[in-house]
């Protein structure tokens, strides 16, 4: 799994007109899955991202976890992740799942985010068309792949 974590004062997910999700402080992940993910890679990539202290304590340094904030999370699937770029300028996606193999794990991703939060996070759909507005808060932009954890 691959994840993109930005902290936002708020964001939100779009989709045919109709705002699907919102957030205010907290974070938005984008969330790729790949074939070789398991559930092994959903438990560590929730509890990482839960506890990435990446949030102002009161002497304005990165000291916090989402948890400390009470803060929020948005949660986007973008297969794109996994863009390979090596040959031609077309990316090819051949290593992201497809969804037959991607959606359970997305959704079992999605409530053990929930479940480690404390509270249900927000959502887009999986395989929209989905325009996303925010509001990176720093900016703090931070990649995970649950292949390189050490």
């Amino acid at each position: 799994m691959r994840a993109v974590i930005q902290r936002v004062s708020k964001a939100s997910v779009e989709i045919k007109g109709q705002i699907n999700g919102s957030i205010e402080q907290g974070l938005l992940v984008l969330i790729g899955i790949e074939d070789a993910d398991n559930q092994d890679d959903i438990e560590w990539l929730a509890k990482k991202i839960i506890q990435l202290r990446i949030f102002s304590d009161e002497a304005g340094l990165m000291n916090k976890s989402i948890l400390d904030i009470n803060g929020n999370i948005l949660l986007i699937s973008q297969f794109t992740l996994f863009g390979q770029t090596k040959k031609g300028n077309r990316p090819s996606f051949i290593r992201a799942s497809k969804p037959d193999i991607a959606i359970p794990l997305y959704e079992n991703f999605f409530k053990e985010l929930s479940s480690c939060l404390g509270k249900e996070v927000q959502t887009g759909i999986f395989g929209a068309d989905m325009q996303i507005s925010l509001i990176n808060d720093g900016p703090v932009t931070i990649m995970i792949d649950t292949k390189n954890k050490e």
